[in-house]
């Protein structure tokens, strides 16, 4: 696999243009693409293949509202940890709370940050009790609930 700097240079503006395309709309046919760009659609298969053997492209995804399926809490949690080198085992056992949709290993505070969705307080409530606070190596935990997502976007390319 090339160097990261190696691979950064590989990728150019058409590259760049059909990124930013499908950032926007996942489901657009490559064939709009190609139109759009003024390429052949072989064109666009070969950089897409491209971008994903670079790692560049990380997989495709369906995204769901949680809301209107039920989760109506959204939380970030700031998680303390007794000591750094318990991380690994406590990381393993938060990846089986699947209410936590997303974790970071983080400076400052925090060696851990998480974004959980739940249903209510009740279940928030449920999940820090039960399952995250009770993990080993977890002193203690701070919730903070979103009211509101404001901005969710991918980075720009342009």
């Amino acid at each position: 696999m090339p160097h990261k700097k190696a691979q950064n240079l590989e990728i150019d503006n058409l590259d760049i243009q059909i990124l930013s395309i499908l950032m926007n709309n996942a489901t657009t046919p490559y064939t709009e693409i190609a139109k759009e760009l003024i390429v052949s659609g072989g064109t666009i298969h070969v950089r897409m293949k491209k971008l994903e053997e670079m790692g560049v492209i990380k997989g495709a995804s369906l995204e769901v509202d949680p809301q209107k399926l039920g989760f109506d809490i959204t939380a970030f949690l700031g998680i303390y940890l007794e000591k750094g080198s318990q991380y690994n085992e406590a990381v393993k056992r938060l990846k089986e709370v699947k209410e936590i949709v997303e974790l970071y290993y983080t400076t400052g505070s925090w060696s851990i940050f998480a974004k959980i969705v739940c249903h209510d307080t009740t279940h928030l409530r449920e999940v820090l009790n039960e399952r995250i606070q009770s993990v080993p190596g977890i002193q203690r935990t701070e919730t903070f609930i979103s009211l509101e997502e404001s901005v969710k976007r991918q980075i720009s390319l342009d």
